[in-house]
């Protein structure tokens, strides 16, 4: 029984490894740890939470990330250290980090803003259709950029994706 190309882009879509893609830019990791500290002392831990709580998606960052992240913040003196009683270091942010973070509210709200619009997307049933729909279009993407395209054939296919695009902001 031969398959429909809806199916096969379906089974595409279900059966492909998700391509890991940079959550950050840059820079924005740091704004946005300084941020969460900036609402309360935090330490590394509690820092590691609110970024996995912000994301979703069982995006968890490593001590790997948080670390140098909060070691820069401390060298540029956007934040320092206090010791608590059980000897855990524990971030406070600074006046120069308040003053640093105003001045990348842009960044941050951007950040803050496209975490957002994914959750609401992920995890909201009314949304359900749209997820559908741009999980379809990234598989059907896979499958043709499976072949050489033709450079006729990639400019139709960025066409089409730019007058998607122009259609829903119309809407």
């Amino acid at each position: 029984m031969s398959k429909t190309p809806q199916s096969a882009l379906t089974e595409e879509r279900e059966s492909s490894p998700k391509p890991r893609k940079r959550l950050f830019e840059a820079g924005e990791m740091k704004v946005l740890v300084l941020h969460f500290i900036a609402q309360a002392p935090k330490y590394s831990y509690d820092i590691i939470k609110d970024v996995a709580a912000l994301v979703g998606g069982n995006y968890k960052p490593s001590t790997g990330t948080i670390c140098p992240t909060i070691n820069y913040l401390e060298e540029q003196q956007y934040t320092q250290v206090v010791m608590s009683a059980d000897e855990r270091k524990q971030y406070h942010i600074t006046d120069k980090g308040r003053e640093h973070l105003e001045d990348s509210q842009e960044t941050l709200e951007k950040v803050l803003n496209r975490f957002e619009t994914r959750r609401r997307i992920q995890n909201d049933e009314r949304y359900i259709d749209i997820k559908n729909s741009m999980e379809s279009l990234k598989a059907a993407l896979r499958f043709k950029l499976q072949n050489e395209l033709s450079p006729e054939r990639v400019s139709d296919i960025a066409a089409q994706i730019e007058q998607a695009a122009i259609n829903i902001r119309q809407l």
